[in-house]
């Protein structure tokens, strides 16, 4: 099976290589965000749990988030693989997730880093704030903010994968076809 985890800052083109993962790998995609919505759209316990932290204002402890993933993973037991997206987000997150997937005889294959400067996610996130509307894509301050989140938070998640030798670094500019033909290579050689 082929579990990616793909990886990388805001604006750096994860929503559009994993549209591209999906047609050319058969894939699931899983975003903990989607899953999130659908569990508590359905009413599961999981979901109804979530939905009252959530509504106290309280984050979704990574017990319930993991319980959720491994539901999504037995709904989708034909699968070829998955991409995960958006989690691991945490060294926690991601030793949780390695267990889930021990468990069921399965694990990461790699993580796909896309890597893009500041600049150019700041250009990025400022256009897609202008076609889509969302205030948090048109405030350069905020833009700033969640990309230090982001390389403070996660950058120990990458190590995490390194230490493993499950880390791939994939540059993250120029047109999508050729980020997505440098993806291909790495999942070729994980593949092999």
């Amino acid at each position: 099976m082929l579990n990616i985890v793909l990886f990388g800052p805001p604006g750096a083109g994860k929503g559009t290589q994993s549209h591209h993962l999906i047609q050319k790998y058969n894939l699931v995609h899983l975003s903990t965000g989607d899953i999130l919505r659908g569990e508590i759209s359905n009413g599961t316990p999981l979901g109804l749990e979530a939905k009252k932290l959530m509504d106290q204002g309280l984050l979704v402890p990574d017990e319930v988030v993991i319980g959720m993933i491994s539901n999504k993973l037995d709904q989708n037991a034909a699968a070829k693989g998955f991409i995960f997206d958006g989690f691991p987000r945490t060294v926690a997150q991601a030793e949780a997730l390695d267990q889930l997937l021990t468990s069921k005889n399965d694990g990461i294959s790699g993580m796909i880093a896309l890597e893009v400067d500041e600049e150019e996610l700041q250009k990025r996130l400022l256009i897609r704030g202008k076609d889509s509307g969302r205030p948090d894509d048109q405030n350069p301050e905020i833009i700033k903010k969640r990309v230090a989140e982001y390389t403070s938070k996660t950058a120990q998640v990458a190590n995490y994968y390194q230490s493993q030798h499950k880390f791939y670094a994939v540059k993250g500019v120029g047109s999508i076809d050729e980020i997505f033909g440098n993806i291909v290579k790495v999942i070729e050689e994980l593949t092999k």
